[in-house]
């Protein structure tokens, strides 16, 4: 769109269906590949990528027409296809419904990207549920417990 002028970045965290650790280091690669494409093809700019075995972090640069859940959605559907249709994983795979959003200002770019690039380090001390109700507080988002993913305890 010519004369528009944004500086709009996100963090999108998802989770695998009941907090299954299914995402395995054997193929957890191919994956990120695959979203980053899906990303890249609708015009987005990945920043970052990276998860754990039972969630995924992604970071974008992204455009103003782009509709973030649109977005989030594809990606949710087409990653779970790509990853049935491979037979990456031996359990059924699905990706729980709902992700979080967290937006971000150029000047933390580096640390955002370190975080998310640093996930295997940052749960040994820190769980999925600490890591994620942490951001919803940091970001001031109002949240109801029995709609949040399906926590393992």
């Amino acid at each position: 769109m010519p004369g528009t002028y944004s500086q709009i970045y996100i963090q999108i965290v998802f989770a695998v269906k009941h907090r299954d650790a299914l995402i395995r280091e054997t193929w957890e690669e191919r994956l990120y590949q695959y979203i980053t494409a899906i990303v890249q093809n609708k015009e987005q700019k990945m920043l970052a990528i990276n998860g754990m075995p039972d969630h995924v972090h992604f970071f974008i640069g992204m455009k103003p027409p782009c509709c973030l859940s649109d977005l989030v959605r594809e990606v949710k559907k087409s990653s779970n296809e790509f990853i049935v249709e491979n037979k990456l994983c031996k359990h059924k795979f699905n990706w729980q419904e709902g992700y979080g959003a967290f937006s971000y200002s150029h000047s933390q770019l580096d640390n955002v990207i370190g975080y998310i690039m640093n996930q295997k380090e940052h749960h040994r001390k820190k769980t999925f549920k600490e890591e994620y109700t942490d951001m919803l507080t940091k970001f001031n988002v109002e949240y109801e417990e029995k709609f949040l993913f399906e926590w393992i305890e």
